[in-house]
Parts: structure tokens; sequence; C-alpha cells
């Protein structure tokens, strides 16, 4: 079975069985601030699930386009990739543990054709807010799953994983999973820890996950029962393809065979071509569903995997012919299962961004040059995140110099940056907040008078492209296609400050979303908002819709001074400013 195949299959028993058959959602989720993408098929449909009904009926099904990044280091090995397709069918109030159980298996064995010996399961072992799931491991058991195959485990078989500081809300529950033995020889019966030892070592590989979702979380604890009980269930296509078609890894499947073959024409290895291959494609997915290289958000993952593939090349440098010719593949690929839209335009912020990557390894190349002895943790991650040099490249240039690097040191840096990107994210999608001191309510306020000095000095043109607040500062990022004066710098502050000191009331009302757009409230770029929104005025300066909170008056603020301006984007400026 090709891959259109198996995608068709999979809709056709779902149909049969009476699920509505939805399209795939964008990459950039609508209804969801707290992810950059969609990284599961049920993301779109968790308000659904949490209200208890969806428009197409209690049972459904998809197949959709996913992106994941957070394995990005392990793409190259056998089953990891950034952008994947998921197979997926929901309850939302109807069957649950039996049928969803039943119907994986009959699917995987009977429609498939998979070997029912090469089967094992994990069921959720319980802790002490949820009992273990004693009803999955007899339903396996009913449909001939032997009892020495079904393994009790923890967090694993849990949606969605915990995590440290884990702050989730939404719905929730133990999964059960299967995998699926990859070895030639086949591996047989295998004991707890054996089989764990073979998931690690990619003998067996996870190919389908059924998740119970009957249970609620609140910041991160599960407080309650839902007053219906769900089923959520995934299968990742690329994995699956793997297998049906006899595969050692996801690679040499249909969806990736005719990829391959180009990027090891521009590459040095194997792991190299899949890197390239993977990272490409997902960058095309990214752009044609409105992703552009940028500095932030969406648009940084965009370009470091971009770069990232660039890297990868022989050369360092992904010609125009190559680039064009990559695109067209995974045109040719996916044509007949998704409108992957404009493609010269795809065509054209590739080769964009690979002609600015060429520019970033000099200026890299020549920071580079400027150390002198072995490369210090701290300076390897300068060269990546201030310069865009990978630290790939890096150790490449150290080791023609007989240097060495300090990775530990690096990773050490990374995982701080990445710790307060974390809490920046948070924070932004907290509408700018990382979390509710005073400072960071004054900070939240000046924004708003900030964004109105701005629109009223430089002129209505002016839209806000995003926002970071922590206790010590504000970032505002807002349109607007050249550099400031220091003058219209100067107007700003004193306008903002003129502002502060007039001691400005601020309030809020909610209104219907229609109503704010009538009374000229400003929207904070690229929101969804609900029909009920709350609009916060400061005096008569400044009227937008936004989460909120604020401080009561604006003389609580200090003064007000930039610290910075610079260029974010194409067309796009920053400022840092501080509260004194």
């Amino acid at each position: 079975m090709n891959s259109n195949e198996v995608r068709q299959k999979f809709l056709n028993f779902f149909s049969e069985r009476g699920h509505a058959i939805l399209p795939s959602a964008s990459l950039v989720p609508e209804n969801d601030p707290s992810a950059l993408f969609t990284t599961a098929g049920v993301q779109p449909l968790v308000p659904y699930i949490l209200q208890g009904s969806h428009p197409e009926g209690s049972r459904l099904a998809s197949v959709q386009k996913c992106v994941r990044t957070t394995d990005i280091d392990d793409v190259g090995d056998k089953t990891h990739a950034t952008f994947f397709e998921m197979l997926g069918n929901w309850s939302i109030g109807d069957y649950f543990k039996e049928d969803a159980i039943k119907w994986s298996y009959e699917l995987l064995t009977k429609e498939f054709g998979l070997d029912p010996e090469r089967l094992y399961i994990t069921v959720y072992r319980g802790d002490e807010e949820v009992p273990k799931d004693t009803e999955s491991v007899e339903f396996w058991k009913s449909v001939g799953v032997p009892e020495n195959r079904i393994y009790p485990l923890g967090d694993a078989n849990f949606w969605p994983k915990p995590k440290k500081d884990d702050d989730y809300s939404g719905p929730c529950g133990p999964s059960t999973e299967m995998f699926y033995d990859l070895t030639e020889e086949g591996l047989g019966d295998l004991t707890q820890e054996e089989f764990e030892k073979a998931d690690e070592d990619q003998k067996v590989v996870e190919i389908w996950n059924d998740v119970f979702m009957e249970y609620r979380k609140e910041n991160g604890n599960v407080i309650e029962k839902l007053p219906k009980q769900n089923v959520d269930t995934g299968s990742g296509l690329e994995r699956l393809l793997t297998i049906l078609q006899k595969k050692d890894n996801i690679f040499e499947t249909d969806v990736f065979a005719d990829l391959i073959a180009k990027t090891k024409d521009i590459t040095l290895n194997e792991r190299s071509a899949r890197i390239v291959a993977d990272h490409i494609r997902t960058s095309i997915f990214m752009i044609a569903d409105g992703v552009k290289p940028s500095n932030t958000d969406k648009g940084y993952v965009l370009r470091r995997l971009l770069r990232r593939a660039i890297f990868h090349t022989k050369n360092k440098n992904l010609g125009e012919d190559d680039s064009n010719t990559l695109v067209d593949i995974v045109y040719n690929t996916y044509k007949d299962q998704y409108d992957l839209g404009d493609i010269p335009n795809i065509k054209k912020e590739i080769r964009e961004e690979s002609s600015k990557f060429e520019k970033t390894i000099e200026k890299g190349v020549r920071e580079f040059e400027k150390i002198d002895g072995d490369i210090s943790g701290e300076e390897a991650f300068t060269l990546f995140a201030s310069y865009g040099f990978p630290v790939e490249m890096t150790m490449e240039l150290a080791k023609e110099k007989s240097i060495s690097v300090d990775i530990d040191g690096y990773m050490a840096e990374l995982e701080k940056h990445q710790e307060k990107s974390r809490t920046a994210s948070s924070g932004k999608f907290k509408g700018g907040l990382g979390g509710r001191s005073e400072e960071e309510l004054k900070y939240h306020t000046a924004t708003h008078l900030l964004n109105a000095a701005l629109r009223e000095i430089l002129g209505e043109h002016v839209q806000q492209k995003g926002s970071n607040i922590n206790p010590e500062r504000l970032r505002f990022d807002f349109s607007h296609s050249e550099k400031l004066t220091d003058e219209q710098k100067l107007q700003i502050e004193d306008l903002v400050n003129k502002w502060i000191e007039a001691d400005l009331p601020v309030s809020f009302e909610e209104v219907d979303l229609e109503k704010a757009k009538k009374i000229g409230a400003l929207g904070v770029f690229g929101d969804r908002y609900k029909n009920r929104v709350k609009v916060y005025s400061i005096g008569s300066v400044s009227k937008e819709i936004c989460g909120g909170p604020h401080v009561e008056r604006t003389s609580l603020l200090g003064k007000f001074e930039i610290k910075k301006e610079e260029a974010s984007s194409a067309g796009v400026r920053r400022i840092k400013a501080v509260l004194v």
C-alpha cells in the first residue's frame, strides 16, 4: 500500500463505523494561542471535547498535518521527523475503551494485515490521582493479546505527559499504546525490562496511541472527571508506512523516497540527507500555511529548520536549482492530499533565506576567527545566538584548528536560553505577562500607552506585532518600515510620560467582539478572539482588546524610558523600554 491508499483505508474504516471525516486543520493553530503549531490531531478539537459536542457529530476522524520540534536532534534516526501526518479517530461522549481498542486491533491486524505476534501493548499503571487502567488490560485480552504482552507504564501512558512546573489545564486521561516489532528475526515474548530496552533501541516502535480522556486538569493537577468520556487516538502515518512497506526506517517509505534520492546528491552522508529531507519538507508545509522566516515565534522555528537543512548540504549552500527541485518533489508527493498553495512564493522564501544564511555564515566565521584558543560554552552559544552559527559548524571549524569546544557548557547556556524562552512564551500567551507581579502589571499597562504614542507620532499604520514583558523591562514589536530618529524617540517618550503624569484611569468593559470593533478598540496581531472580549481603556488615549490585568491609574507607572530601538524583521521595528 502506498501512502494515499493507507490514508484512504484508515478513513474508510472509520467512515463505515459512523465517523464524520474532517479535513486537516492548518499547521498554525486557529483557536489555541498557547501553541506555535498544531502538534496532534486532537489539538483543534479540544474546545469541542470540553464543551461535549462537535457540529459534525460525536464520532470523528481525520488525517492531520502536525509539526513537533522537541525531538529535532533525533531527526536522522529511523523514526523521528519534525513534520508528520497523524491518523486519528475521536469519540466525544460516544464509544469508549472497548470499541476503541477493538477497532485499533481490527484495523491493524485485519485491514492492514500486521502480524499479531509482533504487537506489544502498554497501559497506564496508575498513581495517587488516577487508578491503574485495568479495563484496558481486559479489553486487550478479549481481542487476543496475551497478558504477558501488556506492560503497565507511568507518565508515558498519560496524556498530556506531566512535565516540570506543569501548568496544563484541560482534558486529560490514561492512554494505551501499540508497539510493533521491526526486527527481521522477531523478538517474541519479552519481559517488561526487555520490552523497554527494545523500545529504546528502536527494535519496537510505537504505531498507535489510544487516549481515554475522562478527566480534567487544572494547573497540572487532575481535579475532576469530565461530564462525558472521550476517546482520542493517533497513529503516525510515516511509522505505519515503514511497517506496511517493509522498510527499515521512515525515510525509505514512499513519502520520502524521491526527496531522499535528491538530498543524497547534495549531502555527504545518510544522516545529513535525512535531516535535509525532513527539514525542507517541514519548511515547505509551514510556508504554505503562512509562516515566514523571522527571529521570533513560528518564524524562528522555520528559520532554524531551513538553516539547519542548509548547513547539512555539502557546501553549506542550497542553490536555487536544488531548492526549487526539492519544492517540486514535495509538491508532487502531496498534491493529491494537500493544497500547498503558492509554490513560486515557497520557492522565493527558501531562496531568500538561503541567501541570508550565506551572509550569516560569513559573519560567524569572522567571529570564530577572533576567538583565541579553545572555545568555551558561552562563546559557542554566542556564535549560535548572535550570529545564527550552528554549533555543528563551530565544532567542525574547531576540529580543523585542533582546538576543543566545551559542548557541555554550550548545552548549559542553551538550556538557560530555552528556559527564558519558555518563560517568555508563557508570558506572551497570557497577554504578555510571564506572571502577575506588580512590576509586570505596570509594564503591561505601559505597552498600551506606548502603542498609542507610536500611532500618534508615526501614524495609524502602526500595528502591534508582538510583545514580551518581564519584571525588568518591556519589549514591543510594531509595524514600521524606517528606523526611528532620535527626535521621534524623544517625542514618544515625552508623550507616554505626559499620559503617566496625567494620572489617567485604567478601566475595562466586557462586550461583544463586534461592538469592540465598532468602538475602535485595537486588537493584538493575529489573535483569535471569542465572541465576548475585554476592552481596556486608559483615559481617552488608548482602547485595546486585552485579557489584562493592569494597574488602576497611570501615575503608578513611574518614568518611561526607551533603551533601544532596532529592526526585528522586515517591516517590523522593536522597542525595549524600562520604567524608572
